[in-house]
């Protein structure tokens, strides 16, 4: 078999594969138990032979790594990971510098619930990150660097801080971004030649120093720091003497009376809106590392060294911050790259389409991609609305722009400089949202003093992204003719004749859409109405004539309206023949085409007639598509903005917004809009914006056939996992429609038809989606489906599904933790729990634990309670680490220390000491930890609460 075969074979069998699986499915929303065991005992006949045939291929291309992860994909089918475990280690031994390779194999590990603890993990990310540095700047000479490793290195990296963020860790994810800005950015020269591991070395005393890293008040970076140590050290100044006091830490549990639960999850939530940065001691306040009262809450060197990567192209130094203020819950734009998105997305945002219903041409998109930020874990159905942080947070963030703003300019200090006034804008949105006049008067009025004094800069005087969201803000604080006065302004700066970059098109087209919609908002009389389309037609027109643009005096005469279609139709000939020139186009030819055409098609709109503008966009998917088809990256590749894929994306999605639009201000049939969206979701099936106006669309009609068999369609042959997760809220939305009808006052209405078959058809799309490539791994859909169980008052099914999901994602933190799940019951999953949780890395809080302990244990460790044993249903223990509440002195007694060892055997029998019990595991010694304010002790960190299994106990 020839070396290049494998590819044909891959591809070969995948579609054959698919095929088989489509011939024998019964259906999207099919679920039988029967046809499930059939399935299985098919599909294994199928893979025993797929297997047969990778094995002859791999003799003859031992090489080749694509067939050798094929091969483990299949026998994950049949060998048991333990086995898998010693492959996957055998093939990265043999091919360290595969990245492909290395994020498998970590998501392998990481997804293996009986062998999963966090810091094993996030050994294995230091471990990954390391080896690939070393491949990368040449120190592993045996295997040289593959083409796309430092892009892929950075992948791995933001996935490790994902990683880190959902198991609770999140001041270890916030200091490794610490750690990557000084180490980036602040590098001294003398180190700048040596290899990764020879810098790490030299940033371990910087990093232990005490300095004030990135973020934090007063930092300076490494390089300063260093030069400062060679002229002998930083000058102490005293700090002021009125600063701030710190905010009671008392607070987490204000209501004492509540449910047990209720006042763990109120604890662990504010302790996640507080407790996301590492603590460090307070120099001034004399404090120590011993003054920690959550030793887990301190980041030492050894827990990101490893981890530390080199950075070397300035795209992905800049993205690297936008990483960062992403992970803060700053919208700068940037989604987790695609290789870790599913892993990454734990919150339901992705649904959220108020604003985009309310103003279909001008929604405040945050792109927030259903990944939460540090800060926040709200549970399920809970509106995304960026809140901010508290006093020290948002002082956290102004301190991350204030340091790296500095390094950048151009087109990338545009981006951070919108980034931070968007951050703003949206809090502002907030306040709106929630009724709040005390707090958005504060709030508008320091978002006003952010927005002038960054346009009072001089490399920001001509930024049209930073006039635009200033006008905007004016706009929705209710100032319209200061925000018409701001918008006039910011389009006279462009000056007469063509806008020559794609900022003046964007500010006009976003003019011209508040307009149009201030007659929807206002329900204005016909007259009125008709002034603000001749503002509008103003606004368009403006930008196309030879002249400077001149504020709104009347409406534009028919001449000007015909003069302004022929400069469109002319600058539209030079943009795509610059797009098809010999020449490489323009950095911004993309950005610049796709605001022409977007204006170009609200203009025909107002002037001609609905009919016009999809004439355009007709013509324009036409050009665009043969530049995909011809080459360059594909509609849903990541780190393609600038191609030509994203600008028909934009394109698709101004098509339906004016759709939309035409459908709220006149009567018209929802057929058009219908097909233009599935049209658009078959080119662009990962588009959530597409999918939320798809599904409020097709959740106001009758035709749920229909809607089925697209949404059967598209899951057969897209691999994003959006389609699956809009099917199932599309059938969640019909059910509470059909129940709404079906009840009043809470009663049923007999006379009603019910339409029945609706929660077999969401609990089979879950389980199919489950079985998708993505699905298994993926915390929202987990939620999801645990949500939806404990709304229909499921509760034996819901805890089979709870160790389930805690099987697939055993470090999501997020699962146990929701308020569905600990309403279940008083023990919330945790049958017959006894008051010892085995907790894998973290320790399970107190309400959980029910039984008390009798007696606690001396100061010398020892035990003088009989041991109730560490299993759920009274199995053995195992040789993780134990937390013991003891009630009535109120502390917890961690086990985890390496002084001596205990033994808890099962329930009524004696606690042996030192080992002596020949039948039971033996667990180390105990150090004791004193609570914060609640009696259960530390925060959990994890998910895998459960502990692990042993003799088919689950420990």
């Amino acid at each position: 078999m020839s070396e290049t075969m494998h590819p044909w074979l891959l591809s070969t069998m995948a579609d054959r594969a698919r095929k088989d699986e489509v011939v024998r499915s019964p259906g999207l929303y099919a679920l039988e138990a029967g046809e499930q065991e059939k399935r299985k005992r098919s599909a294994k006949l199928v893979l025993e032979k797929q297997l047969a045939v990778l094995e002859r291929a791999i003799e003859s291309n031992q090489s080749s790594v694509e067939l050798q992860l094929a091969r483990l994909k299949l026998c994950a089918e049949f060998w048991e990971p333990s086995a898998l475990l010693r492959e996957w280690q055998k093939l990265i031994f043999v091919h360290p510098n595969s990245t492909a390779l290395w994020q498998k194999y970590l998501l392998f590990c990481q997804s293996q619930f009986s062998t999963f603890t966090v810091s094993k993990i996030h050994g294995l990310y230091g471990k990954c990150l390391s080896t690939l540095s070393a491949v990368q700047d040449g120190s592993i000479l045996s295997h040289p660097a593959l083409p796309g490793t430092e892009e892929a290195v950075f992948a791995l990296f933001l996935q490790h801080c994902h990683f880190l963020r959902q198991a609770g860790h999140s001041e270890k994810a916030i200091s490794l971004f610490q750690a990557m800005v000084d180490f980036t950015f602040f590098k001294p020269d003398s180190v700048k030649d040596l290899p990764t591991k020879g810098q790490v070395e030299f940033f371990e005393p910087f990093w232990d120093s005490g300095e004030p890293r990135a973020g934090e008040k007063g930092a300076r970076g490494w390089r300063a720091w260093m030069h400062q140590q060679e002229r002998g050290g930083w000058v102490v100044i005293s700090p002021d003497d009125d600063d701030d006091e710190p905010e009671d830490e008392d607070q987490e549990i204000r209501d004492k009376s509540l449910p047990r639960w209720q006042i763990w999850l109120a604890a662990e939530r504010s302790r996640d809106q507080r407790h996301w940065r590492p603590w460090r001691p307070d120099k001034t306040k004399k404090q120590t590392e011993e003054d920690c009262e959550d030793p887990e809450r301190q980041v030492l060197f050894d827990d990101i060294a490893q981890s530390l990567i080199q950075l070397s192209s300035r795209d992905l130094q800049f993205q690297l911050v936008a990483a960062f203020l992403q992970f803060l819950g700053v919208p700068s734009g940037l989604s987790p790259p695609a290789s870790c998105l599913y892993l990454a997305m734990d919150e339901d945002s992705i649904f959220d389409n108020g604003l985009h219903d309310e103003k279909p041409l001008t929604f405040l998109d945050l792109s927030f991609s259903g990944v939460s930020c540090v800060g926040r874990s709200d549970p399920l159905g809970c509106r995304r609305w960026t809140r901010g942080h508290n006093r020290e947070g948002e002082e956290f963030i102004r301190n991350i722009f204030h340091l790296v703003m500095p390094l950048f300019s151009g087109q990338e200090r545009s981006q951070l400089c919108f980034s931070w006034l968007r951050y703003e804008m949206a809090k502002v949105v907030w306040c709106l949202h929630t009724k709040n006049k005390k707090r958005l008067k504060s709030q508008g009025k320091n978002c006003k003093k952010l927005a002038k004094n960054l346009l009072k800069e001089p490399e920001n005087r001509n930024n049209f992204c930073l006039w635009k969201q200033y006008a905007h803000l004016e706009w929705l604080l209710g100032n319209t003719e200061d925000a018409r006065k701001v918008f006039d302004r910011a389009l006279s700066l462009a000056g007469g004749g063509e806008p020559r970059g794609c900022e003046p098109w964007e500010l006009g087209l976003l003019y011209a859409g508040l307009e149009l919609e201030l007659e929807l908002e206002l329900e204005l009389s016909p007259a009125a109405r008709g002034a603000a389309t001749a503002r509008a037609v103003h606004i368009l027109t403006g930008l196309a004539e030879n002249g400077p643009y001149a504020p709104y005096s009347g409406p534009v005469s028919a001449v000007h309206v015909l003069k302004a279609r022929k400069a469109y139709e002319h600058a539209l000939q030079d943009c795509r023949g610059q797009s098809r020139g010999a020449g490489p186009p323009p950095a911004d030819a993309s950005h610049r085409l796709t605001g022409l055409l977007r204006c170009f098609m609200l203009f025909q709109y107002l002037t001609v007639g609905i009919e016009a503008a999809v004439r355009i966009y007709e013509q324009a998917c036409a050009q665009l598509q043969g530049s995909v088809s011809a080459g360059g990256c594909g509609p849903d590749e990541p780190g393609c903005a600038q191609s030509p894929g994203r600008g028909l994306e934009a394109v698709a999605l101004m098509h339906t917004s004016l759709l939309r639009f035409h459908a709220r201000v006149s009567v018209c049939p929802v057929a058009p809009l219908q097909q233009a969206l599935s049209d658009a979701l078959r080119w662009y099936p990962g588009s959530q914006v597409l999918w939320r106006a798809y599904v409020q669309l097709q959740s106001k009609s009758h035709t749920a056939s229909k809607t089925r068999r697209f949404f059967d369609a598209i899951t057969r042959s897209a691999k994003p996992l959006e389609p699956w997760l809009f099917a199932i809220e599309a059938e969640k939305t019909r059910k509470r429609l059909v129940e709404t009808v079906q009840r009043v006052d809470g009663r049923e209405v007999h006379a009603t038809i019910p339409e029945t078959g609706l929660t077999h058809r969401i609990e089979a799309l879950f389980e199919n989606a489950l079985r998708s490539d993505n699905g298994s791994q993926c915390p929202l859909l987990w939620r999801m489906y645990l949500n939806f169980l404990v709304s229909l008052g499921n509760k034996e099914r819901s805890k089979g599904v709870f160790y389930k999901a805690l099987q697939n994602c055993p470090w999501a933190k997020v699962s146990p933790r929701d308020r569905e799940i600990c309403t279940t019951s008083p023990r919330p999953f945790l049958p017959r729990c006894p008051p010892l949780r085995v907790t894998g890395d973290w320790a399970l809080p107190g309400p959980f634990h029910r039984e008390p302990v009798r007696r606690g244990a001396s100061a010398d460790g020892r035990v003088s309670t009989p041991c109730t044993g560490a299993g759920v249903s009274g199995g053995p223990c195992c040789r993780q680490g134990v937390s013991i509440i003891c009630q009535s002195s109120a502390q917890v007694l961690t086990l985890g220390g390496p002084v001596a060892q205990v033994c808890l055997g099962k329930p009524g029998q004696a606690a042996f000491r030192n080992g002596d019990c020949p039948v039971h595991q033996v667990l180390p010694h105990f150090r004791k930890r004193r609570p914060r304010s609640c009696p259960s002790g530390s925060r959990c960190r994890g998910a895998a609460e459960s502990g692990r299994r042993r003799g088919g106990q689950a420990g």
